[in-house]
């Protein structure tokens, strides 16, 4: 029988949780102290003392950095900061959650809302989380020059003297556009950033995809079980020492053979949003089923705009299947369980 997944008369409302007056709390800190705040909140974040000893729900929010803020058929829907912000915070919250990979921007102003919050009487949302630093956004959507992506946020110092544990980067393999000589001095950026994190004993976690140029003048991911096969190879020899790749790829048929492909450990990409959750729950369950390397998903706009659904809801249910191995029929009543509750969780707290 057929799994069925019905959101109902729902719809989330960020405003209702993360009202535009606490939103601007942060501009204020900006204005006045933030870098007396900022450092405070990196140097004295209770890091997680080992981070990679269990599966990972990690959400990914570095996609405005490239240009890319379109949602469904929302051209900018990434580029209204207080919902994306709403949406990241309600998710990073959760205990469930292990952690987020972002730019700066985004990381100084949750850590800049975790010192608003504390300040209040709240609990530290970022202590003993995962925090993954995101390298290479030169790539910007929609360029000419989309697959040549030099290092425009994190470098592997900046990610070492901000003690953040991790760095990510992304390489996409074209072979056959005008284009696909920028994919060749993007490997050569990702080589040497897979060398300073291995300096350092930092993760690398890359994202690898192959692509195609489209007669559209847009890439899209070649989503076939060898060409992502043929990728992986390339990706996990870069670097010279492999020790610290993690992978951050796509589920595509035949995904057994994908994770045979490899003996690093990978994470299932959300890829962009379908407006229906159950198409990423069914990609990680059947994903953690077919390979023993694979180690949970990192993954952003299938969490964070999941149609008109609750992210917190869709969280929990991801870390079901992640941390419980829930079943699909599980992690749905988790999500009709959980929608809307909390909501007035932040605005209890700050005045």
């Amino acid at each position: 029988m057929e799994t069925k997944y019905n959101i109902g008369s729902y719809k989330f409302e960020v405003n209702q949780f993360f009202p535009e007056d606490l939103f601007y709390k942060i501009t204020d800190i900006r204005l006045n102290n933030i870098n007396e705040v900022l450092p405070h909140e990196y140097n004295n974040r209770i890091k997680r003392k080992i981070p990679w000893n269990s599966n990972l729900v990690i959400i990914a929010a570095d996609h405005p950095a490239r240009r890319v803020t379109k949602v469904g058929s929302n051209e900018l829907a990434m580029g209204n900061r207080q919902e994306y912000l709403g949406r990241i915070i309600r998710v990073l919250m959760l205990d469930h959650v292990d952690g987020i990979m972002t730019t700066p921007d985004i990381m100084d102003d949750l850590m800049i809302f975790n010192y608003i919050f504390k300040k209040n009487g709240g609990t530290s949302f970022i202590d003993n989380k995962i925090l993954i630093g995101s390298t290479n956004r030169g790539g910007l959507f929609g360029s000419p020059y989309e697959m040549y992506d030099p290092v425009t946020a994190y470098n592997i110092d900046d990610i070492k003297k901000l003690e953040i544990d991790g760095a990510k980067m992304m390489i996409r393999i074209d072979l056959n556009s005008k284009f696909a000589k920028y994919s060749q001095k993007t490997l050569k950026i990702c080589s040497k950033l897979v060398r300073r994190c291995n300096e350092y004993s930092i993760p690398a976690f890359i994202e690898a995809l192959p692509v195609e140029y489209t007669d559209k003048g847009i890439y899209k991911i070649k989503k076939s079980s060898s060409e992502l096969i043929k990728t992986i190879g390339i990706v996990t020899a870069l670097g010279g020492n492999s020790a610290n790749i993690w992978l951050k790829i796509p589920y595509v048929n035949n995904f057994e053979a994908v994770a045979k492909s490899t003996t690093n450990p990978i994470l299932i990409l959300g890829g962009e949003s379908t407006a229906n959750p159950l198409t990423l729950l069914k990609n990680i369950k059947s994903g953690l089923l077919l390979g023993q390397n694979v180690k949970g998903c990192l993954a952003g706009r299938n969490i964070l705009y999941p149609g008109d659904d609750d992210p917190r809801a869709i969280s929990l249910a991801v870390s079901n299947i992640i941390h419980r191995s829930s079943s699909i029929e599980e992690a749905i009543a988790t999500i009709e369980q959980n929608r809307g509750k909390e909501m007035e969780f932040l605005t209890s707290k700050i005045s």
